[in-house]
């Protein structure tokens, strides 16, 4: 017992209490800062879910509005739009036709989340900057496209706009069988 009021009375307790204290200001600041980057990372995958699910729910009609146009073609007697969407009701265009069928939004502008590398904020971004279609996005320079990105902070410095042009270009001119072809070999866009 006599150890123990010894150990009480002689301990350094302002040492301890200064250690905690440090470590929980530590814990905080850690925690503030890769909470934060956390939170950002998190709301960037939401985003690329909630695009990717737009995507699949338009495969799905592009599938069955495929099937229904095979029908119609075939009936018609036009060979080349018979063969076009055969191959998307038996699954080997979807990804074209989706590409191809979700290239307009409702308000006259270009999906240009089509654009490997581009999601939805950026694509926001881009509209912002004025750039509303494939054609407007393809005439602009990757430089110029770099400003706009780097205007908008540092979540979107990252990306690398160098091909976005190109990828367009080949979006308005209806080229998406090359364009998926050349975004299976792309990177992120790069």
């Amino acid at each position: 017992m006599e150890n123990l009021k010894c150990l009480l009375s002689n301990f350094p307790w302002d040492v301890l209490l200064f250690a905690l204290g440090l470590g929980a200001l530590l814990w905080w600041l850690l925690s503030k800062l890769i909470g934060d980057r956390l939170k950002a990372h998190s709301v960037e995958l939401q985003d690329r879910i909630n695009f990717l699910e737009s995507e699949l729910e338009a495969c799905r009609k592009a599938k069955v509005s495929g099937s229904v146009g095979s029908n119609v073609a075939a009936n018609a007697g036009t060979g080349a739009a018979a063969s076009a969407s055969t191959g998307v009701a038996a699954g080997a265009g979807i990804a074209a036709a989706s590409l191809a069928g979700n290239t307009k939004k409702s308000s006259g502008k270009d999906d240009l989340k089509i654009v490997e590398g581009i999601g939805p904020k950026i694509e926001e971004l881009c509209n912002n900057a004025g750039i509303m279609t494939f054609a407007e996005l393809a005439n602009t320079s990757p430089e110029k496209i770099k400003q706009i990105l780097e205007a908008a902070g540092p979540r979107f410095q990252m990306h690398d706009p160098s091909t976005w042009p190109k990828q367009s270009e080949l979006a308005r001119d209806g080229k998406f069988d090359e364009l998926k072809k050349w975004q299976d070999e792309l990177n992120k866009g790069k």
